[in-house]
């Protein structure tokens, strides 16, 4: 059934201690699901990938030096940033599109959808964030890319970048400091989402386990292109390794309740 590798890992120094993910970096399909019923245009949308991730977290684990692993299926097959159990894995609709090939679904191709694409990106995910970990004995520090619309419905989203966050606030405060310290752009602090996600990519890999991370978003209009992506990974590539020089984001500790946004 799998024509394509469930992801992608770009190699870098192991030693450095940080590991970049992107959950939604690309937006294909596997050639025998027909494109799931839906036009070609569908694909470009935000409902089948983040916008501007792939070329960001390229360019920022080429800059930095440092692993990352992607997912190479569309969100639209399966959510890899989703746990295994929530409804929401496998979308029949997602922002007005209705998706032919996920209604009606079988509990056999949900299942065939985990095992070949969803767990095998996540089994990835594990093993580059075991490979930091041997290489330093230490914990990596993890940062999550994705990339959210301009606008919701009508609403205009005035942030440009974002910070999601549960309750391990470690790498999200410097990372809201560092980011809001030049003046010159409006970060959100758990919004236009909110990071509190049981299940997802980063609880399950990085909550769960005491690691500290931040899930960052950037606005899609501002890396559509590779002026935007080489300005922001510019922007975000000395903050990042300013912040892995921290050790203590390289220790293990488990926060058990939530603290609120950082004001």
């Amino acid at each position: 059934m799998q024509d394509f590798p469930a992801f992608e890992i770009l190699d870098g120094d192991y030693d450095k201690g940080m590991v970049l993910i992107a959950d939604h970096a690309m937006n294909t399909v596997p050639l025998q699901y027909n494109q799931l019923g839906l036009p070609e245009s569908a694909f470009s949308r935000h409902i089948a990938f983040d916008i501007g991730i792939e070329g960001l977290t390229r360019s920022l684990s080429k800059k930095l030096g440092v692993p990352a692993v992607m997912s190479r299926f569309s969100r639209l097959l399966i959510d890899p940033n989703r746990g295994e159990d929530d409804p929401t894995l496998i979308m029949k609709i997602s922002d007005g599109a209705i998706i032919p090939g996920n209604h009606p679904i079988s509990d056999e191709e949900w299942n065939r959808r985990i095992e070949t694409y969803h767990r095998p990106y996540h089994n990835a995910v594990d093993r580059v964030l075991s490979q930091a970990k041997l290489a330093t004995g230490k914990a990596p520090l993890v940062f999550s890319l994705h990339s959210y619309t301009p606008f919701w419905k009508q609403t205009p989203r005035p942030w440009h970048a974002a910070v999601l966050w549960d309750t391990d606030y470690r790498a999200v405060h410097p990372l809201l400091d560092a980011l809001r310290l030049p003046g010159d752009i409006l970060v959100g602090d758990n919004e236009p989402y909110d990071g509190a996600l049981k299940g997802d990519c980063m609880y399950q890999h990085c909550m769960s386990k005491g690691l500290a991370h931040a899930l960052l978003e950037v606005r899609q209009d501002l890396i559509a292109d590779e002026a935007g992506i080489t300005s922001w990974s510019d922007r975000l590539a000395p903050i990042f390794a300013a912040m892995n020089s921290d050790p203590a984001l390289h220790e293990y500790q488990l926060f058990q309740s939530r603290t609120g946004p950082y004001a």
